[in-house]
């Protein structure tokens, strides 16, 4: 199995090493990109080594899962790259899995792919959910599965999050042609 997790400086560290190793302790490839291919700096000073740029749509062949990590203050720059918002739209439209968690989901907004989707993230922007068109669910539960779209709101869930995007990626993987 092969995911890419895309971020930026000023994302939450744990949202990106611990899916990363998470990934890693499956046998799973895993990529990391940002929008101009440089480390970058999480939230919390920890070195975010990258492997490219924000690849183009053409190699959707190369990954089964999408990992959107978050941090408030990244989310404000990424989601203003529109070659990140397609590719995003892109990955989902060709059947490819999409984990996002906190924050990340307002990439999740501004590419489009959440009205009439059951979809959670961070608590203050649950307003820009239901506003785009998004169902937020009631309570706090660890994550909210929506087809190929597995969503939490907070890094407390880790665990339960990842153990379902896992099993989800499995699971359509072994149902793609």
């Amino acid at each position: 199995m092969k995911a890419i997790i895309i971020t930026g400086k000023y994302a939450q560290d744990i949202e990106v090493f611990y899916p990363l190793y998470r990934m890693q302790e499956e046998g799973w490839k895993v990529e990391i990109a940002t929008p101009d291919g440089a480390d970058c700096l999480g939230v919390y000073g920890m070195r975010i080594k990258a492997d490219y740029s924000i690849p183009d749509p053409v190699i959707f062949d190369r990954f089964e899962l999408l990992v959107l990590p978050g941090g408030a203050r990244a989310m404000e720059y990424l989601r203003q790259d529109t070659k990140l918002l397609k590719f995003i739209h892109s990955f989902h439209e060709v059947g490819g899995v999409i984990g996002s968690i906190c924050h990340g989901t307002q990439l999740l907004i501004s590419a489009k792919l959440v009205q009439g989707r059951f979809i959670t993230g961070y608590y203050s922007i649950r307003d820009d959910i239901v506003n785009a068109g998004g169902f937020y669910p009631a309570g706090d539960a660890p994550f909210t599965t929506d087809e190929r779209i597995i969503t939490s709101s907070h890094y407390k869930h880790l665990g339960p999050w990842m153990h379902e995007v896992i099993a989800v990626t499995r699971f359509h993987a072994k149902s793609l042609p």
